[in-house]
């Protein structure tokens, strides 16, 4: 028996018992290598006619035995390759075929570990192979870590069988399931269906006898994969049906998407993506169960289910499959390195999405707004996240409502109605857009002829103010929109009314632009009211609170009755400063504190 070389061995058992994480992908493995060895054949049929052939992976079962077999018909090898490709791990004959035929074809190989991975299922693995041109055939074999035999053999046609004995069934290990036609069916299924060359197995099923009510058992031979995949096909030969008919077969999803797309790129990095928007969020979307990423695949064979580095947070309800050549993995398939590559190829994704956006937007307005309806709140927090970095490239696909009617509207459009002498873009922000338009600042702004943005999501106001500005134009709180009155006449009153609401606003001052109320609430600073209240109900913030302004309308009757109690009756006008105060927080959304004080002081007024 020959010994395994020493860092060889290691890396056996550190293979088996930690790279790979899910054991069925052995299958993959196996079939992804048979596809290396048509491929290699494949292109030196291209130059000798001899090597034609109908290419094809077979995967033979034999329960009694407990053993699986796949094999194929390519390019085979020779004892010294089953030497160098098989003895010692890690070591891919694909790489140094590119090399010699100075061949761009696509081959799934090059990694050289893959075929290890049948030692997580069996505990004796045969390989025999006979290359193309030979007149000989060579068995290599081994139960593991302890080495190897490479022998004389026998095989009629060139290719390679790798057999392999499984593991007994244990409670932990369940290799009985990799004897069942329709395990290992759903597993070609899954990992490569998208595999060049026909795979077949021959499958049972049952049939009625003809003429009688009887059913007979039949075994015929059927190909398990459907080769193509669709973003590979000729987009010409693809009709709507066929994108939706792929996307509920995947996704397990009766509601059709919103909208979707295929992208394919050439040059420094090359790959192929069909992108899907489900018309629906999934339930757990905003929760920490729910797992992102799209399908990775790798020359049509699947790599991750989900790969969450190629979507970034903010469009994480995406979902569909990528499929690229040029992608480096690192020791099993599993285990993408974080290089470049992975890197360009996310980035590639994420400007083609905004770019779709960015066209729906304009070529069908009503899709777009269903679908920022969805997922509007995950778009809008990729402006927020990592302090702006992503706002220049996210700010002109986030939509708002606004006073100018009921459509949703973006910052672009909102600056083109933008009357010639503003210089601010305005926004309020409440619980519902009922609450926003009852407010009395959006009513002054609305009767001087402005727009206002309505912020209803709790991620808005974050948004607006990691923004800053759009086009030159400041983004601000409606409150700014507003002028405070300079009036002499008022100043001793103002401070009277300031220091009766002490520890509750810190100034009282006039403001004429709040349409027909008598009084309202702003604030100084970056911290609004809505902001306060979002703020304060995450478990880990209490007692914040914005800098508050009462601001009264000296136009208003209750506001010129409060000017003769401060003649006649400070006591009263104590009074009507509460109810002032009151009413404000009322029309902001926020707590009385002591209503029945509130009461009391309300019915006085009205007596």
């Amino acid at each position: 028996m020959k010994k395994f070389k020493a860092e060889s061995q290691r890396l056996l058992e550190l293979m088996i018992n930690s790279i790979y994480t899910n054991k069925e992908i052995f299958l993959r493995e196996l079939i992804s290598n048979a596809s290396d060895a048509l491929d290699k054949l494949h292109f030196i049929s291209l130059t000798d006619s001899g090597a034609a052939r109908d290419f094809e992976i077979k995967i033979e079962l034999d329960e009694k035995a407990r053993t699986i077999a796949v094999i194929d018909n390519g390019i085979g090898m020779d004892a010294k390759e089953l030497e160098e490709n098989l003895g010692t791990i890690a070591n891919s004959g694909t790489f140094k075929f590119k090399a010699e035929n100075k061949t761009d074809e696509e081959l799934i190989g090059q990694f050289g570990v893959g075929f290890y991975a049948s030692f997580m299922v069996a505990d004796k693995v045969e390989v025999v192979s006979k290359k193309y041109g030979s007149i000989e055939a060579w068995k290599w074999e081994s139960s593991g870590s302890d080495g190897y035999n490479i022998s004389p053999s026998e095989r009629e046609e060139c290719g390679t069988t790798v057999l392999l004995h499984l593991k007994p069934d244990t409670e932990d290990d369940h290799t009985d399931e990799y004897l069942s036609e329709w395990r290992i069916s759903e597993l070609v299924k899954k990992y490569s269906d998208y595999i060049r060359y026909p795979i077949t197995m021959v499958c049972t099923s049952e049939r009625k006898k003809e003429g009688t009510e009887e059913y007979e058992e039949i075994k015929e031979k059927r190909t398990l994969n459907s080769r193509l995949p669709i973003w590979k096909r000729n987009k010409n030969e693809i009709k709507k049906e066929d994108y939706l008919a792929f996307y509920r077969g995947k996704y397990f999803d009766m509601t059709d998407p919103l909208y979707y797309f295929s992208a394919s790129t050439e040059g420094a990095l090359t790959y192929n993506a069909l992108i899907y928007v489900p018309g629906k969020a999934p339930y757990d979307y905003y929760t920490a169960d729910y797992k992102r990423g799209l399908s990775l695949y790798a020359n049509g064979v699947l790599i991750m289910e989900k790969c969450e580095d190629l979507l970034p947070d903010y469009f994480g309800f995406l979902r569909g499959v990528v499929d690229s050549a040029d992608l480096s993995l690192n020791i099993s398939r599993e285990m993408l390195q974080k290089d470049r590559q992975l890197k360009a190829l996310a980035a590639g994704i994420n400007k083609r999405v905004i770019s779709e956006f960015t066209k729906l937007m304009t070529s069908d307005r009503e899709t777009y707004e269903k679908l920022f309806n969805e997922y509007g709140a995950s778009i809008k927090f990729g402006v927020y996240e990592s302090f702006g970095a992503k706002k220049d490239e996210l700010k002109d696909i986030i939509l708002f409502r606004s006073s100018a009617g009921e459509k949703l509207t973006s910052l672009k459009e909102y600056v083109s109605r933008m009357k010639e002498d503003q210089k601010e873009i305005f926004y309020a922000s409440g619980r519902t857009v009922e609450a926003i338009e009852r407010m009395p600042q959006v009513e002054g702004a609305k009767a001087k002829g402005l727009e206002v943005l309505y912020l209803t999501d709790q991620i808005d106001e974050f948004v607006m103010k990691v923004l800053g500005e759009y086009d030159g134009k400041k983004i601000s709180p409606v409150a700014v929109a507003s002028e405070e009155v300079k009036n002499d006449d008022y100043k001793d009153m103002l401070a009277f009314m300031t220091e009766t609401l002490d520890g509750k606003v810190k100034d009282v001052r006039l403001n004429a632009d709040i349409g027909g109320y008598p009084s309202c609430l702003t604030t100084e600073g970056e911290l609004s009211l809505e902001m306060e209240r979002i703020l304060n109900s995450m478990p880990a913030n209490k007692g914040i609170k914005a800098t508050r302004i009462l601001e009264i309308n000296p136009d208003h009757a209750l506001i010129k009755k409060a000017k003769e109690l401060f003649v006649s009756d400070k006591d009263a006008l104590k009074d009507l400063t509460e109810i002032l105060h009151g009413e404000a927080l009322l029309l902001a959304g926020l707590e009385l504190g002591d209503s029945a004080d509130f009461v009391l002081k309300l019915n006085e007024l009205l007596k």
